[in-house]
């Protein structure tokens, strides 16, 4: 062609490259091809308007919805979009591969695309070249297709912002996988890095808190919402001349920036850098578009789940007390654990009270529900409950006007919500550090434990009442026991004794062998508990329940101190003896079987089991002959002294009564009478001790086999007797 002739016609140029011209508009589904474009799709070699169905046939089915994709990808992005093409005869078989590049916009009103582009052939690269991986074909198709299927499901299931890191940066993309990743967030108007892999430590510091109006691609994706590709140093250089020097040292040849985009807010920008040059085919952008919607869900629904959980934490241990200064010969540890997820706020809380007279009270509790409204009511119950104790009340009164207070709160109320009633369990502990008592009242709370000095656990049943809320007018009815020196009480909420799937029985058994097997300080043996049932190690010990983790765990630990060990609350001393107090009152028969439960379980490891049984019998004899035969209440002191194999067990019976038992000699059908002649045949040493005022009466017992005037040591003895009442 001469200078300063016209050029031909565009129609022309293209008809002599072999390349073809098509338009697409989806409001009407209709294709305008001109005669080379027909050519190539296997037609009749004239320009005609088709319809979708028509050139649909014409083209592989996996190609035809590869288009609707790219196109989506290219509007999204502003860009040019490109595609391969498989085209079909009409017995299926593929008789040339096409490449085509085209411009769509996209109607709102209409909600419709017009798609403008050009098609002409090409070679289909030989599988295995390093130009396979940009081509079009089923396999890379089927490749990607897993891949963005596993890393959907490996990113759906991070929980937090670091396991979103990490799944990506683990992603091995099919065919191309970047050696760089980056993900930059927004705090105000700067740039913040999130977490970055294939850099070295430090290396993140100058894209740290950079401007958003900053020369930077991140930034640029940050403030427009659109994707940079960038195929090349040069383009990089070109386009982004003021921070080209600081990714210039990474030695890297290719980048994409893309926009992490949740509810059409744009909350940040991830970074995929490569070592090998990537042209970004539509192909290959449209994998990393899908990787970034994905990743950026991820990191909104992890950071919505970090905040909903700081939330829970702060408001829950905000409203938890500081135990305060050292108690004279008392040792006080706590732990809570906040167990549940998302905004699951539990209702359980401690408290330690400073009383007058050098007392303190220590109170554990746990309101109905997880919810805010359930951290809210704990609040206010607590401040309750720490008024009417400074006030000066006992425990059973204490718990009497909390209950109220909850009731009126709750049931009272003239708008609350019938089906959103709350109750409230709660253990209440009243501590004379000087002589180790504990006056207990329970409303509807797991028991207490006592730890031995010698490491025998025994669960401690006291009388308790209905949770708190439930009855304005219940009655807390106190029980007193004594923390001899060397003993721990334990007390907590059911979350530790049922998580892992456990119930109340099953759980404490765990606990109980925790607390029996544990040799350490009190903090450590706290930080064992809740380790055991929290950590994963508690999967190992699963119960019989599904593993329910939705519930909180406190737990309180008080130990008396050895008496002159001078060891602090830093090292245990084990002297051989247990020792338990039990009053057993008139009106509280059912007090008898309790007391011969807590016999056996403090002789669960006697050598000899037919002296249990013995022991047991006697102790059952001689409560139930001072419930009948005189007006006083029963005060039960059991001791065991001695080395395994070489023990004593002592058990005394104290009442106020001056009538002294005498020895009878009953009828063969007598219902009474046969107390002392139990005593006698069954025990080693026995006796009575008149006190001052009531009298004491004792029987002994010997581990070692063979003793001299050992009746319990060698062997049972058959004796023919009713008990005089019979009782629980």
């Amino acid at each position: 062609m001469r200078t300063g002739e016209p050029l031909p016609a565009v129609g022309e140029v293209l008809a002599a490259l072999a390349t073809g011209l098509w338009h697409w508009n989806t409001a009407t589904g209709l294709v305008t091809v001109d005669a080379e474009a027909a050519r190539l799709l296997g037609l009749p070699t004239e320009q005609s308007t088709l319809s979708q169905a028509q050139v649909r046939a014409r083209l592989h089915p996996v190609d035809w919805n590869e288009i609707s994709g790219v196109i989506q990808l290219a509007v999204a992005e502003g860009t040019l979009g490109e595609v391969r093409v498989r085209i079909m005869d009409e017995r299926g078989r593929v008789v040339r591969v096409g490449r085509s590049r085209f411009h769509a916009s996209f109607d709102r009103e209409k909600r419709s695309y017009e798609v403008t582009g050009s098609l002409q052939e090409v070679t289909e690269p030989v599988p295995g070249t390093s130009a396979g991986r940009t081509a079009v074909t089923g396999d890379w198709r089927r490749s990607r297709e897993a891949f963005l299927l596993d890393a959907g499901r490996a990113l759906a299931e991070a929980r937090s912002t670091a396991e979103v890191l990490r799944v990506a940066a683990g992603l091995s993309m099919p065919g191309f996988s970047p050696d760089g990743l980056a993900v930059f967030g927004v705090t105000g108007d700067r740039l913040t890095i999130i977490g970055h892999h294939g850099h070295q430590p430090g290396d993140e510091d100058p894209f740290t808190h950079m401007a958003l109006e900053t020369d930077y691609p991140a930034a640029e994706v940050v403030r427009t919402g659109r994707a940079v590709y960038l195929s090349s140093p040069e383009k990089y250089k070109e386009r982004y001349p003021l921070t080209w020097p600081l990714a210039a040292h990474f030695d890297r040849q290719s980048w994409a920036f893309l926009p992490l985009t949740v509810a059409g807010r744009t909350m940040g920008a991830w970074m995929a850098a490569f070592t090998y040059p990537v042209a970004f085919t539509p192909d290959e952008r449209s994998v990393l578009t899908t990787v970034a919607r994905m990743l950026a869900q991820a990191l909104s629904r992890a950071e919505a789940t970090e905040s909903a959980r700081e939330l829970t934490d702060g408001l829950q241990r905000s409203m938890l007390p500081q135990l305060g200064p050292e108690i004279p010969g008392m040792g006080v540890a706590a732990r809570y654990v906040p167990t549940g997820g998302g905004l699951q706020v539990g209702g359980d809380w401690y408290d330690m009270i400073p009383l007058p007279g050098g007392r303190f009270a220590l109170v554990i509790g746990d309101v109905q529900g997880h919810d805010v409204r359930a951290a809210g009511l704990m609040g206010q119950l607590r401040i309750a409950l720490r008024a009417y104790a400074s006030e000066g009340h006992r425990p059973d009164a204490v718990l009497s006007r909390a209950s109220r207070f909850l009731h009126g709160m709750t049931f009272g109320a003239l708008d609350e919500d019938p089906n959103d009633l709350r109750f409230a369990t709660c253990l209440y502990v009243e501590v004379d550090p000087t002589s180790g008592l504990l006056d207990i009242a329970r409303a509807g709370h797991p028991d207490p434990a006592i730890r031995m000095a010698d490491g025998t656990v025994l669960a401690r049943p006291t009388a308790g009442g209905l949770p708190l809320g439930i009855d304005p007018d219940a009655d807390y009815p106190t029980t007193r026991i004594t923390l001899e020196p060397g003993e721990t009480m334990l007390i907590c909420t059911d979350g530790l004794i049922e998580t892992g799937g456990h119930d109340l029985e099953t759980g404490w058994k765990r606990i109980r062998t925790i607390l029996e097997e544990y040799d350490g300080d009190l903090e450590g043996l706290a930080d064992a508990l809740v380790q055991a049932v929290h950590g994963p190690s508690s999967h190992h010990t699963t119960g019989p329940l599904a593993d329910r983790r939705e519930d909180d765990i406190a737990v309180l630990l008080l130990r008396r101190q050895e008496e002159g060990c001078g060891c602090g609350d830093t090292a245990i001393l084990r002297p051989a003896i247990r020792r338990t107090v039990l009053s057993v009152a008139q009106a509280e028969p059912e007090r008898v079987a309790i007391a011969r439960h807590q016999l056996r379980e403090m002789l669960h490891d006697w050598a000899c089991a037919d002296q249990v049984d013995s022991a047991v019998l006697l102790l059952s004899e001689m409560l139930t002959n001072v419930l009948v035969h005189t007006d006083a209440d029963a005060l039960l002191l059991a001791e065991v002294r001695g080395e395994p194999g070489e023990r004593r067990l002592r058990v005394e019976v104290t009442d106020t009564s001056d009538d002294l038992p005498h020895r009878r000699s009953p009828g063969e059908l007598a219902s009474s009478g046969r107390g002392l002649m139990l005593i006698e045949l069954l025990a080693q040493a026995w006796g009575v001790d008149p006190r001052g005022e009531g009298k004491s009466i004792w029987f002994e017992l010997y581990e070692s086999v063979g003793a001299e005037g050992s009746v319990g040591g060698s062997g049972p003895v058959e004796v023919d007797v009713e008990v005089e009442v019979e009782l629980p």
